[in-house]
């Protein structure tokens, strides 16, 4: 980031600074294509709020499809689109989506590859075999997972860059082909509005290009702490979904999510009761709601990052058993 405050000019500017910026920015794009493995093009946002309203705004598609876990960004942008079902598990229920395909025709298929609140990771790659059958694109919310574990088989992914380490404030829309959008703005070949941020988007080429390897000892952690949630008492949600390994949601018995919060919260341990965005609120959860969840109001979600240490993890299990009693 300060090698990009350093040459910072406009990257859409003719002069000499501003062609200099531009060469940076293009690099960076070329950069994180190489690292993803990305063969498409790649549209700088501002995060992945403003990646999803651009795709599921400007999709060239007559009809919208969001499963019914997705995170509020995107549910909020799809407005009165149909929701898919899920399963107890969490997992969109395919036969209900190959139905409403068959009767609706091609659509956009917009489904989370990491839920941001159970950490149960969706299987990709059949939702897309089914969606391009009919005819339509999928567009995957990767924000959890990009950076973490391997890039969705998608037609459009959303990536966010304080997820995996860089910058809050820039993210990215990875588009197969142009084509799929209709344009909109004086930046990013005419698909967004909005001079590029040059120094964030150094910083989140910066944090991909610092690896994952780190993963393997956040699966050991949370492998770690479910086991003694468990054997206190707790309750893994969607315990025999796929799920990433830095999220999960608890459940503890009778102590509500909001009570858990203030008593973890002064213990400085810093927790969730749904998707962090959004869990100021309190609100019931639409993820757990959507599953049938029986004791939504009971459940917090736990996150595990690079700088996790084992430490941290005994002591939310100690102050865990405080809570409970």
């Amino acid at each position: 980031m300060q090698e990009g405050w350093c040459l910072w000019a406009n990257p859409s500017s003719p002069h000499a600074p501003g062609r200099a910026a531009r060469s940076a920015l293009e690099t960076a794009r070329a950069r994180i294509k190489a690292l993803l493995g990305w063969q498409g093009e790649v549209i700088f946002t501002s995060g992945a709020s403003e990646a999803l309203a651009l795709a599921i705004g400007r999709a060239k598609v007559a009809q919208v499809l969001a499963s019914a876990v997705e995170h509020d960004a995107a549910l909020r942008v799809a407005g009165d689109a149909p929701r898919l079902p899920v399963g107890q598990g969490g997992l969109i229920d395919t036969a209900d989506l190959t139905d409403r395909l068959d009767k609706g025709g091609p659509a956009l298929v917009v489904v989370q590859q990491v839920n941001s609140e159970t950490g149960v990771v969706q299987d990709i790659a059949e939702v897309a075999a089914i969606a391009r059958a009919a005819g339509g694109i999928v567009l995957c919310d990767a924000a959890q997972g990009a950076g973490k574990i391997g890039l969705p088989d998608a037609d459009m992914v959303v990536l966010a860059a304080h997820k995996f380490g860089g910058p809050v404030g820039v993210g990215a829309l990875l588009v197969r082909d142009y084509a799929l959008l209709a344009p909109g703005g004086g930046q990013e070949r005419g698909y967004r509005g909005g001079t590029e941020a040059l120094p964030l988007v150094l910083g989140m080429v910066a944090a991909l290009e610092a690896g994952n390897a780190w993963m393997k000892r956040a699966s050991h952690l949370r492998d770690g702490l479910t086991q003694a949630l468990v054997d206190c008492g707790a309750e893994l949600v969607a315990a025999a979904s796929p799920r990433s390994p830095t999220i999960a949601a608890y459940r503890m018995p009778g102590r509500s999510s909001a009570a858990q919060l203030i008593r973890f919260d002064g213990a400085g341990i810093a927790v969730s009761a749904g998707s962090a965005c959004s869990s100021g609120s309190l609100k019931p959860s639409h993820v757990l709601t959507a599953m049938g969840y029986p004791h939504p109001g009971e459940v917090i979600r736990v996150s595990i990052g690079r700088e996790t240490t084992d430490a941290e993890i005994a002591r939310f299990v100690e102050v865990w058993k405080e809570i409970r009693g």
